[in-house]
């Protein structure tokens, strides 16, 4: 079944002879029993689909009367244990939680909202802001509104709602008609206009605003983001860059976050969870051609200096490949 969940591009597919019980079975022995055999474990969850692997967690609920999430979780640790449980979370749960964690606690995690919330399509932010209000009880918008401020919180709200046009079709006389407007907007005036800025870049579809940023370009002589990086500033900045990069070349942009998570002194595990496991059925492909175009190294080889044990098997099984 096609999700909004799924591309053609992934390093995971769904798995050929395909069988729940068997590898609830297999997960509930590896599970039990002095010890944690790890392997099977990574050998079946970083095997199976998005789809497959709800199967397994009804189908292990269903035999063994026990949460996968659960027993996963009270078996394994560290970084492992959160890796094997964002595999069996059910991918708009999973952005859900991850939208809640940048939002818990003292300080906001700006930079994982706007990965998030400019990255996925209308279809997958409406289901996103559904599995929110489920999970708990709270719309979305509502933490967004608390949580930041100004004309970042506009622009989150206005993708949040999943407000975005989808589609392929383009509007050339459109989109010479908005790349004015937002020249008008920024260079051209004293001050700028941000509300325009996030009506056109957060309402487009990527295609109309692809056509938009050229004839941007030409009029003002200059790219959309060099435009962007002199007429504004903070977050709201960062998310309308965002946005533009994905128009772009999506997998490119999550190239960069991934190189930015793996470089330097600390590994920001979060981040490359979140990514490895969103985009391993979208365009993980992509992404790793884009690493190895940009950084000079693949991206396998990049984890693999990274990480270690359990944890790095696991993610080197996501990534699928060394380019």
């Amino acid at each position: 079944m096609a999700s909004v969940w799924t591309g053609n591009r992934g390093t995971i597919r769904d798995f050929p002879g395909f069988n729940p019980s068997a590898d609830a079975e297999a997960i509930r022995k590896a599970i039990q029993g002095i010890g944690t055999d790890e392997k099977t474990l990574i050998h079946i969850l970083t095997a199976r689909s998005h789809a497959q692997r709800q199967l397994i967690a009804k189908e292990y609920r269903a035999a063994f009367g026990k949460d996968l999430k659960d027993d996963l979780k009270s078996d394994l640790s560290g970084n492992f244990e959160r890796l094997m449980v964002a595999l069996i979370t059910p991918p708009a749960l999973f952005d859900a939680k991850q939208l809640k964690k940048a939002m818990k606690g003292s300080g906001t995690d700006e930079s994982s909202l706007i990965e998030i919330l400019s990255s996925r399509s209308s279809k997958q932010l409406k289901e996103i802001y559904e599995a929110y209000y489920t999970a708990y009880k709270k719309s979305l918008g509502d933490d967004i509104s608390s949580e930041t401020s100004g004309d970042f919180t506009k622009a989150l709200l206005t993708l949040a709602n999943g407000r975005r046009e989808e589609g392929l079709k383009v509007d050339e006389d459109l989109a010479k008609k908005e790349a004015q407007i937002l020249y008008d907007a920024g260079e051209k005036k004293w001050g700028t206009d941000e509300d325009t800025f996030t009506e056109i870049l957060c309402l487009r579809s990527f295609p109309q605003l692809r056509l938009t940023f050229e004839e941007y370009k030409k009029i003002s002589q200059k790219d959309i983001e060099d435009s962007i990086k002199g007429e504004l500033s903070g977050y709201f900045e960062d998310l309308l860059l965002a946005i533009v990069n994905c128009v772009k070349n999506t997998p490119a942009f999550f190239a960069g976050r991934l190189h930015k998570a793996l470089k330097g002194a600390g590994t920001d595990e979060l981040t490359l969870n979140r990514i490895m496991v969103s985009r391993s059925e979208i365009d993980l492909l992509d992404i790793r051609v884009e690493y190895k175009k940009h950084y000079g190294c693949s991206l396998y080889s990049a984890i693999k200096s990274d990480t270690s044990g359990d944890y790095q098997t696991a993610l080197l099984n996501i990534c699928g490949g060394d380019d």
